[in-house]
């Protein structure tokens, strides 16, 4: 704290998304602070070519040194890393995290800012709402694939809700002998697994749905194919948490094959709900090749 005055550093990591990251830094230096705050960015580039260096650094020298922003590199692909190093990086009393594909509303850290001071909570998550680049096919606005929940302001939330895609930490809970996100969630899952051991130790996170976050969503993102392989990700990274394990197995060995026999009735019924059960034929069949140490499919962000 200096002079009375919070600081918040925001991290972002970045991955050969240049378009997406200057609409990212365009909005956060539009951030209404009110002097109630200050803040600084800090780019964690998880790309050993450096993809991002000119559009950040031209674009700190263009907006001067009001709002700091620091570039820095992590050149091995893995995104606990890359937020390992932003956050090595960061100098501010509150810790706030936002994907590159994403922009925020004008008053998104000062929303969390304040929720976090009067509830004394730990961190601020707030809402994700997706912006489509073209209008999407109905089946997928319909079986809204992109959406995500929402709760009332100051509602404590759980862990089925943390992810670092819109949140404002306290720094203290990201400093200590432990890293804070585990290199061995370097595909995904890395900010579960933090949020998971934090709540264990007595953290506490509320929801501030004035926060609000909204994500590109480019058009190559609205095909079957890259919602089916997003679940297939997302079940092989739930094997890495050994409370899964055992019941998702066990539920994905018994689900699997009762959704695939559903799936040619659910066509009739429209193609949202035939889409909706896919996905999650995808979800069991991706924890199950984790069981069996099988990743035959990449996920492109």
């Amino acid at each position: 704290m200096k002079g009375g005055v919070e600081h918040i550093s925001v991290c972002v990591c970045t991955f050969k998304r240049p378009d997406l990251l200057l609409r990212l830094l365009e909005e956060l230096a539009r951030q209404e602070t009110g002097g109630e705050f200050t803040y600084s960015i800090v780019i964690s580039d998880n790309d050993a070519a450096q993809s991002a260096r000119d559009i950040v650094l031209n674009f700190a020298a263009a907006l001067g040194p009001e709002i700091p922003i620091l570039y820095c590199v992590e050149p091995e692909r893995n995104i606990a890393l890359a937020r390992n190093r932003a956050v090595a990086n960061a100098r501010g009393d509150f810790i706030a995290f936002i994907d590159d594909d994403e922009y925020p509303s004008p008053t998104w850290l000062k929303e969390l800012l304040h929720l976090c001071t009067v509830t004394g909570a730990d961190g601020v998550l707030g809402p994700v709402i997706p912006y489509f680049e073209s209008d999407p096919p109905g089946w997928l606005r319909k079986g809204k694939f992109f959406e995500r929940p929402t709760h009332a302001t100051g509602f404590w939330i759980t862990l089925l809700d943390m992810r670092t895609s819109n949140v404002m930490l306290r720094a203290e809970l990201l400093q200590g002998p432990e890293l804070p996100f585990r290199a061995e969630f370097g595909s995904g899952g890395e900010d579960v697994d933090f949020f998971r051991r934090k709540t264990d130790k007595g953290a506490h996170f509320v929801w501030c749905n004035e926060a609000e976050v909204y994500e590109m969503v480019p058009e190559w993102r609205l095909k079957r194919s890259y919602i089916c392989r997003r679940a297939l990700h997302r079940g092989n990274i739930s094997y890495k948490f050994p409370e899964l394990r055992r019941s998702g197995v066990m539920k994905a060995l018994v689900a699997l094959p009762v959704y695939l026999c559903s799936l040619p009735f659910l066509r009739l019924a429209g193609d949202h709900h035939f889409m909706r059960y896919l996905v999650k034929c995808c979800d069991h069949a991706g924890l199950l090749l984790a069981f069996f140490r099988l990743t035959p499919f990449r996920v492109y962000k």
